[in-house]
């Protein structure tokens, strides 16, 4: 099913465009991902990346950029970090929640202010990440630190604001998210090398073969679980009042209303992920302190209990988000209105408020639901991966969830156009 539609947005010509300009972009963010920034002694920065958990996590999230230092080295994170920021804003300040119901013009200045928020905030994390490695710098002489170290951050600033362009040209011209697929195509590029990795442990025998057969196990069940749940909806079924008008008689028919179980697909994760990088970030600035010691031992995910701490404040920041995001895309109050403005009504409810507390209530539970098991898939792996001594590899959970969750994200939108095509061909 999935090859024919490929096939069939394949051989559409204006489908064959967005997937060709998708590609491209790709091609532009690998690139990118190879070109390392300036006056950098990759010898000595090596040594003081090490090859922790969470500096492998981020590795694998920006492409490789991450250990690289290349000019996406902080990835698209701080865009994210903003979206997350402006998204919490619209809901606590009065102007711009009525800003976002302004329409087009509204949400324009929303992506306007989320712009400039990601540059700045990735100017922050810019310095922040010179600063921690500022001792792999090459500087010829020492008039020209301060030059070099602000050249260093204005290239990684640069390369973030590149990534939001690239992202949401994607989005515009592309196929599915931008910036879902950016950090897609990041995890995927770390496959081989992983693959790599795996078969290099199992010939020195550093692993063996049943930690090899509960990897593909585990890969197995979360995307199963991550199809399983992202397919998953309640059906709430709807009754359409009969109208006659004239001679003729409108509505009677039955319909629902989907309600997803994971409404907000993988946001929840990409949000919680972004938002515990900062004590991460602000670690690097003192490399040496008490509070990086902490991070590393008590707020990271390296495998051992003192993770555990890490993964409950993880697992409950992707149950927030899963709420919060869902609570952004699906109004219970608004669709309860369009129901009784068209003449539908459940069936048993009044139309209007008793409608939309019912649709609220089989929300809550579904997104509790959804929730949980995205939580569980990316927390549980990270421990069984650790206790299996694959720490070196990190494609566990997290990573699965949103690979797997932008594909199916990404074929729907496929096949949605593809189904639009044919609406379009039947009404000529």
């Amino acid at each position: 099913m999935i090859g024919d539609s490929v096939k069939n947005a394949w051989n559409a010509s204006d489908l064959r465009k967005k997937i060709g300009y998708t590609l491209l972009m790709f091609l532009i963010f690998r690139i990118g991902a190879h070109i390392p920034i300036p006056f950098i002694d990759h010898s000595i920065l090596k040594d003081m990346l090490g090859s922790g958990a969470m500096a492998n996590f981020m590795d694998t999230l920006s492409g490789g950029s991450f250990k690289r230092l290349s000019v996406f080295a902080l990835s698209i994170t701080p865009y994210i970090t903003a979206s997350i920021i402006f998204q919490l804003l619209t809901i606590v300040l009065p102007s711009l929640e009525r800003l976002s119901k302004e329409g087009d013009y509204g949400r324009k200045k929303i992506t306007q202010y989320t712009r400039y928020s990601t540059v700045v905030l990735g100017f922050i994390q810019a310095f922040g990440l010179t600063f921690g490695i500022r001792g792999s710098l090459s500087i010829p002489s020492p008039e020209l630190y301060w030059p070099i170290f602000l050249l260093c951050t204005l290239v990684l600033t640069s390369g973030t604001t590149f990534l939001m362009w690239l992202g949401e040209a994607i989005t515009e011209k592309g196929i599915g998210n931008g910036i879902s697929l950016i950090i897609f195509a990041g995890i995927v590029s770390r496959v081989p090398s992983a693959i790599t990795s795996l078969w290099e442990m199992l010939r020195v025998g550093e692993i063996n073969a049943l930690s090899i057969i509960g990897l593909i196990l585990i890969v197995v069940f979360i995307t199963a679980g991550v199809i399983y749940v992202q397919e998953g909806q309640r059906r709430v079924s709807v009754q359409y009042a009969k109208r006659v008008v004239g001679r003729r008689t409108y509505g009677g028919q039955s319909s629902h209303i989907p309600l997803k179980v994971n409404q907000a697909g993988v946001i929840p994760v990409i949000f919680a992920i972004s938002l515990l990088a900062f004590p991460q970030t602000i670690s690097t600035w003192v490399p040496t302190s008490g509070f990086a010691r902490f991070v590393e031992v008590w707020f990271s995910m390296n495998g051992h209990l003192t993770s555990i701490p890490y993964l409950l404040i993880y697992g409950v920041l992707i149950v927030f988000f899963t709420y919060f995001y869902t609570a952004i895309t699906f109004n219970p109050v608004d669709v309860a209105d369009n129901l009784k403005k068209y003449g539908g009504f459940i069936p048993g409810l009044r139309p209007g408020r008793p409608t939309a507390e019912y649709l609220a209530k089989i929300l809550s539970r579904i997104t509790l639901a959804g929730g949980i098991f995205l939580a569980l898939i990316a927390v549980l792996p990270t421990l069984v991966i650790g206790l299996t001594g694959l720490k070196n590899i990190y494609f566990g959970g997290t990573s699965l969830l949103i690979v797997v969750g932008v594909a199916l994200e990404t074929m729907k939108q496929i096949e949605s156009q593809l189904l639009s095509r044919n609406y379009q061909g039947f009404m000529k």
